[in-house]
């Protein structure tokens, strides 16, 4: 390796102009290599001789790629919006389709880019010059000199991509890259579509606790085999976990719909009640309260109560929410409230669903003041 001092890097041994206009830009290039401490030990371009019957393969080869690129991130925008992501009961093409719908997202995401990494590829290791470059480091600042040569280096690589001469190539590339930029949008862009709740009422997604699912009565609250809850089943301090009282509400058909009923004391019952928030208020039924068993940041069970901090945890990555105050995160990698669940006691003295959930359960992103 050949080696360089700081002040070899930085002067030329000779005056050297520039702007002279019989200098070639790759003349520009080499000085301002040279003064950078740069050494070009070998350079030859692909195709010494432009348009060549192998240079034209290459270039149709590179098109190729790019447009399957494009093909396939506008296959992943439209799956993403279109394709059944969802069991449809009942519907045969939606029970048909909707089990490919991830499926086909990786597909068409992982050939998008695996098509322009393999374009990427051809496209510096069959047409870009061949070039061995030797250089060590220096320091100090770079005059007006360097800079323009800097610029000129710049603009010939430019240059050797070939862009202006295989303007074929470069619109492939375009059109490639720019469904890949739109998938990699999508998901925000298509998530922002419509919103699960608007005044209050769910719009996009609906539990087993919605009254529709029960000939628009409330469902009430019931164990796991269906037997409905009264307020007296639940000692001071307790805490239950209940179900939708319709047909398979505590099957996996209703997998969003378990919910904790927790009996709190007196004291901690007043407390939740001011800290309600605006989308809470009324929620909450004398000194019971009922939240969302599904964890907010990854969709575990949190059901480890602990009666005294009044903290709900969730085992899987130690989620911890405030009761009194929302079920508000408190600790952990969750960052949304667990829904409340509106309740009440019907005429009998058993617990109903005064609604369904008002923002969505789960690991999701939506939330309302």
């Amino acid at each position: 390796m050949t080696t360089h001092t700081a002040a070899e890097g930085h002067a030329a041994e000779e005056p050297f102009d520039a702007s002279d206009p019989s200098l070639t830009r790759f003349d520009l290039v080499k000085e301002g290599a040279r003064r950078d401490g740069v050494e070009i030990v070998h350079y030859a371009p692909r195709f010494p001789v432009p348009g060549t019957k192998a240079e034209k393969r290459i270039e149709r080869v590179l098109a190729l790629l790019f447009l399957l690129t494009g093909l396939m991130g506008t296959a992943f925008v439209v799956a993403y919006i279109a394709w059944p992501w969802h069991y449809g009961h009942g519907d045969e093409t939606y029970q048909r389709l909707y089990p490919y719908y991830t499926p086909v997202l990786g597909a068409t995401l992982g050939l998008a880019l695996l098509t322009l990494g393999l374009g990427i590829i051809t496209w510096s290791k069959k047409l870009l010059p061949e070039e061995v470059s030797v250089q060590s480091r220096h320091d100090g600042p770079s005059d007006r000199t360097e800079q323009r040569l800097t610029a000129a280096t710049i603009v010939n690589m430019g240059d050797e991509l070939g862009l202006k001469r295989r303007r074929f190539v470069g619109l492939a590339f375009l059109a490639g890259a720019a469904p890949l930029g739109a998938a990699a949008g999508a998901v925000l862009v298509g998530s922002l579509i419509k919103a699960p709740t608007q005044n209050g009422e769910n719009v996009f997604f609906t539990t087993g606790w919605d009254p529709k699912k029960n000939d628009g009565k409330p469902v009430r609250l019931t164990h796991e085999d269906g037997t409905p809850i009264r307020p007296a089943d639940i000692s001071v301090g307790g805490q239950i976990t209940v179900f939708p009282g319709i047909p398979g509400g505590a099957t996996n058909k209703y997998a969003d719909s378990p919910t904790l009923l927790i009996h709190l004391r007196e004291d901690d019952a007043l407390l939740t009640q001011k800290n309600a928030k605006p989308i809470n208020v009324g929620s909450q039924w004398q000194n019971y309260v009922a939240y969302s068993k599904i964890c907010t940041h990854a969709g575990c069970p949190a059901s480890l109560y602990e009666q005294q901090t009044n903290r709900l945890l969730c085992p899987c990555h130690q989620s911890q929410f405030q009761i009194t105050d929302n079920a508000r995160p408190v600790f952990g990698p969750a960052s949304r409230a667990l829904p409340q669940l509106p309740i009440t006691v019907d005429d009998e003295g058993y617990f109903v669903a005064v609604s369904d959930y008002k923002i969505a359960v789960g690991p999701a992103f939506w939330e309302r003041p």
